[in-house]
C-alpha cells in the first residue's frame, strides 16, 4: 500500500503473546453473530429483500420497523464481519424501499399514493424517521462510494434544506422545521389524528399481538388519541441533521455544514432563552411555545406529554426530547466546538436543580406540565449524560451516571467486564436463534416489529470494547475513539484473526491492546482516529518506544501470534469528518 503522505507511519509488533480470553471470545462472537444474521435473514426476508410481514403504515408497526430489523448490521460489518452482512442489509434496504413505495393506505390521507415517495417516508415524526434510517445512515462506514447511497444522501438532506418544492419542511427565516410530521411530501400543518398515527383499520384479535399490547384496532387508535399537537418545531427534529452530516462527509460541500450549524445554533439559542432547557415546541412564528399557547413544555412528545394507556388506564410519560442530542453531537463532529456539549450539560443541570426531598429521600423530576415539574424518581434526569461525558471526557460529567459495566471498566473498577460481557453476548445470540426456530408466525400474521426481538446483531459491547465508542441510536452517526481498516482487502473493519480491546480513554489519549491470534500468518491493519477521521493522532507508544505522528491514521503490522498494548496520543475533533477511507485521503 502506498503511503498517503509523508506523515504516514507504519509500525511492526512482533512480541509473541498467548491469545487472551477476550481476544478469542471477540473473534468468535463476530463469527457467531454473522452466522446468526444469515439465519435471521433467510427466515424473514424474501428474494426481493422484502420483509415477510403485513406491510402497514403507522407508529405501531410501520415501514420504520421493517428496516429496523437490521439494526446493528452496518456496525457489525464495519467491525470486521464478512461482506455477506453488507450485501444482506443493502439488499434489504433496496427491498424495503420498493415494498413501502408499493404499499398504500386507504384511509390515512397522505400515504394513499405510497407510504414512501422519492424513496423516503411521505411524512412522519423523527422518532420514527430515525428508526427508518438506523441502517442507511451508517452505510457510509463501509460503502460510501455506492452511487445510489450518494444520490439518496443528497436527496434526503435536500428535503430539510428547502431544496425540494414538494418538501418545504424547513423555514429558513425562522430556522425551524415546521412540524413534528415531515418527509418527502413536506410538513403536516394541521392537528394529527389517531388514524394518522395508527394507520388503516386492521384485524387484531386472534391474528396479531401488537407490541404495545392493544387487543383490537380501537385500542390502537386510543393509544394515539392524545398525539394531536404536532405543528411547529420539536427537539427530536434535530435528528434530521444527520442527513446533512452524511451529505457533507461525502465531498465536503459547505452548504450542508452551513445548514446544520444554522439549525443547531438556533436550538442552542432557544435553550439559552428558556433557562437552559430545550423547549419542546417552537411555533410557526419562531416563538417558544408558539403553537401550544405559549407553553414551552407543550406539544406531542413534549416535556408535558403524559398520556393514558388505553388497556390499563395508567399514565405513561412519553417525551422524546432526548432524540435532539443527535444534532449537538453532529455539530461537535463538524466544528470541534465544545459549546455544543455545554448546551446539553446545562440542560441536565437545569432539570436536576429542581430536585426535592420526598419522604426523606432526594428525588429528581423528569417531566414538566402546567403545575410545574413532576414525575419525580430517585434517579437524576440523565438523558444524554453518557454522550456529554463521552464528548467532554470531563470527569465532572460522570455525576449523573452509574459507574458500572463499561464505564466501571474504563474507570478501573470492573476489570472482568470484557470477558463477562462477551460471554453474555453468546447467550444472547443463542436465545435469539432459538426464538427464530420456535417462531410459529406466518407472513400474514406478522407485523413488521414482531421480528425485532430476534435480530442477532446486538453489538454494544463490541462497539465499546473494540472502538471505545457509543452504540448509535436510531439514525445517529457513530461516535468512537478509533476504528480499523483492512488494507489488504481494501475494506472497513479489523482484519481476520485480529482482536482489539480499548482499555482506557482520556481527552488526549487512548490505550488499547491489539492481538493477532493467528500463529501462522502476519496481519496488517490501519488504525484511524474516530469513525470519520475526526481525531488527529500526535504520537504512538508501542513496547515503550514513542513514535511521533501527525495524521488521523497509521498502519500496524502484527507478526504471527503477536500482540501489544499501545497508547495513542491525539487531538480530538480537529479534522473535518469524512467517509473517505485512509488510502483515499491525501
Amino acid at each position: 500500500m502506498e503511503k498517503p503522505n509523508a506523515n504516514w507511519l507504519t509500525l511492526l509488533i512482533d512480541t509473541p503473546v498467548p491469545p487472551p480470553d477476550w481476544a478469542l471470545l471477540q473473534r468468535e462472537l463476530i463469527r457467531a453473530q454473522s452466522r446468526a444474521c444469515e439465519v435471521f435473514y433467510d427466515r424473514y426476508f424474501d428474494a426481493r429483500g422484502y420483509l415477510m410481514c403485513v406491510p402497514r403504515w403507522g407508529g405501531n408497526d410501520g415501514p420504520d420497523d421493517a428496516i429496523e430489523n437490521l439494526t446493528g448490521w452496518p456496525i457489525l460489518h464495519a467491525l470486521g464481519a464478512p461482506d455477506s452482512i453488507l450485501h444482506m442489509y443493502k439488499h434489504a434496504w433496496e427491498g424495503h424501499l420498493r415494498q413501502y413505495t408499493e404499499a398504500r393506505t386507504v384511509e390515512v390521507p397522505f400515504a394513499r399514493d405510497g407510504m414512501y415517495y422519492k424513496e423516503f417516508p411521505v411524512m412522519f415524526d423523527w422518532f420514527h424517521h430515525g428508526e427508518t434510517l438506523t441502517v442507511f445512515n451508517l452505510q457510509g462506514l463501509s460503502d460510501a462510494c455506492d452511487l445510489k447511497f450518494q444520490q439518496r444522501v443528497r436527496r434526503y438532506a435536500g428535503f430539510y434544506m428547502d431544496e425540494d418544492p414538494q418538501a418545504a419542511n424547513y423555514d429558513p427565516r425562522h430556522k425551524i422545521i415546521r412540524s413534528l410530521f415531515t418527509g418527502s411530501r413536506g410538513p403536516l400543518l394541521r392537528k394529527a389524528t389517531a388514524l394518522d398515527w395508527a394507520g388503516d383499520p386492521i384485524e387484531i384479535e386472534g391474528r396479531f399481538k401488537p407490541a404495545h399490547g392493544e387487543r383490537n384496532f380501537e385500542e390502537m387508535l386510543a393509544h394515539f388519541e392524545e398525539y394531536t399537537d404536532i405543528v411547529g418545531d420539536h427537539p427530536a427534529n434535530l435528528a434530521a441533521t444527520t442527513l446533512a452530516l452524511n451529505a457533507y462527509m461525502l465531498a465536503g460541500e459547505v452548504k450542508y455544514k452551513d445548514w446544520l450549524l444554522e439549525y443547531v445554533d438556533a436550538w442552542a439559542e432557544r435553550a439559552a432563552a428558556n433557562n437552559g432547557i430545550l423547549p419542546s415546541n417552537i411555533g410557526l412564528d419562531g416563538t417558544i411555545g408558539g403553537a401550544c399557547g405559549g407553553r414551552w413544555y407543550g406539544g406531542c412528545y413534549g416535556w408535558g406529554f403524559t398520556v393514558v394507556v388505553p388497556q390499563t388506564g395508567e399514565l405513561s410519560d412519553r417525551t422524546t426530547i432526548q432524540r435532539g442530542i443527535a444534532g449537538f453531537g453532529n455539530a461537535l463532529l463538524l466544528t470541534g466546538d465544545r459549546r455544543y456539549v455545554d448546551v446539553w450539560r446545562t440542560m441536565l443541570d437545569a432539570v436536576n436543580a429542581n430536585k426535592k426531598t420526598i419522604n426523606g429521600r432526594e428525588m429528581y423530576p423528569h417531566m414538566h406540565g402546567d403545575e410545574g415539574w413532576y414525575s419525580y424518581t430517585p434517579q437524576p434526569y440523565s438523558q444524554g449524560a453518557l454522550d456529554v461525558y463521552y464528548w467532554s471526557m470531563d470527569r465532572a460529567d460522570l455525576k449523573y451516571l452509574p459507574q458500572t459495566g463499561w464505564l466501571g471498566y474504563l474507570e478501573g473498577s470492573n476489570p472482568d467486564y470484557p470477558v463477562e460481557a462477551l460471554r453474555q453476548e453468546f447467550e444472547t445470540v443463542r436465545q435469539k436463534v432459538e426464538g427464530i426456530r420456535r417462531d410459529a408466525s406466518t407472513p400474514d400474521t406478522r407485523m413488521s416489529d414482531d421480528t425485532l426481538r430476534f435480530n442477532p446483531a446486538i453489538n454494544s459491547c463490541l462497539t465499546q470494547l473494540m472502538l471505545g465508542g457509543l452504540t448509535p441510536r436510531h439514525g445517529e452517526p457513530l461516535h468512537c475513539r478509533v476504528r480499523y481498516f483492512d488494507p489488504l482487502n481494501r475494506r472497513a473493519g479489523i482484519p481476520e484473526d485480529v482482536a482489539a480491546l480499548v482499555e482506557t480513554l482520556t481527552d488526549t489519549d487512548v490505550t488499547l491492546t491489539l492481538v493477532n491470534i493467528n500463529s501462522v500468518h502476519e496481519r496488517t491493519l490501519i488504525v484511524q482516529g474516530g469513525a470519520y477521521a475526526e481525531h488527529q493522532f500526535t504520537g504512538v507508544t508501542v513496547d515503550s518506544r514513542e513514535h511521533a505522528l501527525n495524521h488521523p491514521s497509521f498502519t500496524l503490522r502484527l507478526a504471527p501470534g503477536a500482540g501489544s498494548r499501545i497508547t495513542i496520543k491525539m487531538n480530538r475533533y480537529v479534522n473535518q469528518p469524512t467517509f473517505a477511507f485512509p488510502w483515499d485521503r491525501g
